[in-house]
C-alpha cells in the first residue's frame, strides 16, 4: 500500500516562512512527477507547484519567487519551501505523486491527507 504523508504546516505571521515535506512510503517501483496543491475554504483545490522526475519545476504565478519545490529521490520526499507568506496563502496543502507500483505499466495518482497552513497576524 502506498501512502503520502505531509508535515510542516502551522500558523505563521505574514512575511514568515514554512517548509512542507511529503514522504512516500510503501511498495512501489518509481515515483514520477510530484506536486503540491492547496485548497482554501470554499474554494477548489489548485496546483501550487510541480516537479518532474528530472527536477523540472513549474509554479502558479501567485507563488513564483516566493515558493520553491524540490525533491530528494533517495528519501522519496518532496519539499515546498514557502517564504514571504501572505494571508492569501492560507489553505490546506496537499501532496500529490504519480507512482508506478511494482508490476504495473502505468503510474497512478496518490494524495496525502493534507497539512494546514495559516498565515495570520
Amino acid at each position: 500500500q502506498v501512502q503520502l504523508v505531509e508535515s510542516g504546516g502551522g500558523l505563521v505571521q505574514p512575511g514568515g516562512s514554512l517548509r512542507l515535506s511529503c514522504v512516500a512510503s510503501g511498495s512501489f517501483f518509481s515515483i514520477n512527477a510530484m506536486g503540491w496543491y492547496r485548497q482554501a475554504p470554499g474554494k477548489q483545490r489548485d496546483l501550487v507547484a510541480h516537479i518532474t522526475s528530472d527536477s523540472t519545476t513549474n509554479y502558479v504565478d501567485s507563488v513564483k519567487g516566493r515558493f520553491t519545490i524540490s525533491r530528494d529521490n533517495a528519501r522519496n520526499t518532496v519539499y515546498l519551501q514557502m517564504n514571504n507568506l501572505k494571508p492569501e496563502d492560507t489553505a490546506v496543502y496537499y501532496c500529490n505523486a504519480r507512482i508506478v507500483r511494482v508490476g504495473a505499466r502505468l503510474g497512478l495518482d496518490y494524495w496525502g491527507k493534507g497539512t494546514l497552513v495559516t498565515v495570520s497576524s
